[in-house]
C-alpha cells in the first residue's frame, strides 16, 4: 500500500515520500526496510537512528527527521488503526455447528457462527452477528445483542445480560456465584443464594480468565465502553463506570463503585464497599481499603496520593542510614546528659 494512502485512511499528514509502498507495521526495534513503525512515548526517541524502518507515525511537534513522517494529534491511535490495513483475523464461517447443542427454545439473530459443542440452554435470546466459539457455554435466560464474540471456554451464567459489540476473550466466566456466606452460631457457614446477575453495556471487553460475580441482590454492572484485562476479579454487586480500565489481576471485591475514565494498574485491590471517583489512576500494587476522591493518582498500601508515596519510597531505601545516625546522636546525647 502507497504511503499516501496510508497518510490519507488515517488522516495523518504525510512529510516526505508518499510513494513509498508499505508491506506492514512494526515496532521501532523491529521494523525492517518497507514497513511503517511510531514513536508516542518520547523516551524511545533514541531508537530512531537505529531504526530500519522506511517510514514513521509522530506527533506533529516532532522534528523533521532521516524517515519519511506521517504527523498525528495521536500517534498511538493513528498506529494502532494502521494494523487494521494490514491484518485482520481470519473470518469464522456463518454457520451452525451440528455438534451444537442449542434449546428449541432458543432465539437468535441472523448471520450467526456457532463453533462446535456450544451449549446454549432454554429461553436465551441472541442478536445478529453473533460469534460464539467451539466449547461455549450460556445458561438460562442469558440476552445477547449484535455483535457479540465469545472465544472458546466462555461462561455465561443464568439471566445474565450482554449489550452489544461486546468480545469475551477464552475462559471467561460471567455470572458465577458471589463470594457471600452468613456465619452461622457453630462457626460453619451458610451460602448466601447469588440471585442477582451481570450486565455488560456495549463496547465492553474482557480479556482471558477473568470472572464477574453475578450479585446476591441486584447487579453487577459493567459500563459501557469499561476493558478488563487478564485474571480480573470484579466481586458481586460491583460498578465499573464507562471507559475504565482494570489491569491485569486488578481484584474488586463485592460491592465496589469504580467511577467513569478510572484506571486501576496491575494487581491493584480495592476493599469491598469502597467509592473510586471518575478519573482516578492507582498505579501498580496499590491497596485501596478506603474511597478516593475524583481525580486522584494513588500508590502504595494503604493507599495515598502518589507524590507523597514517592517520597516516602525515596525514604525508605535510607531507613538503615537513617536508623543508624539516629542512635549515633542518642549515643551522643546519652553521654552529654551523664555528664551533667
Amino acid at each position: 500500500m502507497k504511503l499516501s494512502e496510508i497518510a490519507e485512511r488515517l488522516n495523518c499528514e504525510l512529510d516526505g515520500d508518499g510513494s513509498l509502498e508499505i508491506t506492514g507495521v512494526a515496532s521501532l526495534d523491529d521494523a525492517v526496510s518497507g514497513e511503517l513503525t511510531f514513536l508516542s512515548n518520547p523516551k524511545y526517541t533514541n531508537k530512531l537512528k537505529a531504526t530500519k524502518a522506511s517510514a514513521i507515525i509522530v506527533s506533529k511537534g516532532v522534528p523533521a527527521l532521516h524517515l519519511t513522517m506521517l504527523r498525528s494529534d495521536n500517534p498511538y491511535l493513528a498506529f494502532a488503526k494502521s494494523i487494521d490495513l494490514f491484518y485482520s483475523s481470519p473470518p469464522p464461517k456463518r454457520e451452525v455447528h451440528p455438534t451444537a447443542v442449542i434449546s428449541r427454545s432458543v432465539q437468535i439473530g441472523k448471520s450467526p457462527s456457532i463453533g462446535a459443542y456450544v451449549f446454549i440452554d432454554d429461553d436465551v435470546t441472541i442478536g445478529d452477528n453473533v460469534t460464539l466459539f467451539p466449547h461455549v457455554t450460556l445458561y438460562r435466560g442469558v440476552k445477547i445483542g449484535n455483535n457479540f464474540v465469545a472465544h472458546t471456554h466462555v461462561s455465561i451464567r443464568e439471566h445474565c445480560e450482554i449489550g452489544n459489540n461486546v468480545i469475551l476473550q477464552n475462559g471467561v466466566v460471567i455470572g458465577a456465584d458471589g463470594f457471600g456466606f452468613a456465619k452461622r452460631e457453630d462457626a460453619s457457614y451458610y451460602k448466601i443464594t447469588q440471585a442477582g446477575k451481570v450486565v455488560l453495556e456495549d463496547n465492553v471487553e474482557v480479556q482471558a480468565n477473568s470472572t464477574i460475580d453475578r450479585a446476591a441482590i441486584g447487579e453487577t454492572r459493567i459500563s459501557c465502553g469499561a476493558k478488563l484485562d487478564n485474571l480480573v476479579q470484579v466481586g458481586h454487586g460491583s460498578h465499573v463506570g464507562e471507559n475504565s480500565l482494570l489491569c491485569s489481576q486488578v481484584g474488586l471485591a463485592g460491592s465496589t463503585w469504580v467511577g467513569n475514565n478510572v484506571i486501576l494498574t496491575g494487581q491493584v485491590g480495592v476493599a469491598g464497599h469502597c467509592k473510586i471517583g471518575d478519573n482516578v489512576v492507582a498505579t501498580a500494587q496499590s491497596g485501596i481499603p478506603s474511597d478516593v476522591a475524583a481525580g486522584a493518582i494513588v500508590s502504595g498500601y494503604p493507599a495515598v496520593d502518589n507524590k507523597l508515596w514517592l517520597k516516602c519510597s525515596a525514604i525508605f531505601c535510607k531507613l538503615p542510614e537513617i536508623n543508624k545516625t539516629i542512635k549515633e546522636i542518642q549515643q551522643k546525647v546519652n553521654k552529654i546528659l551523664n555528664h551533667q
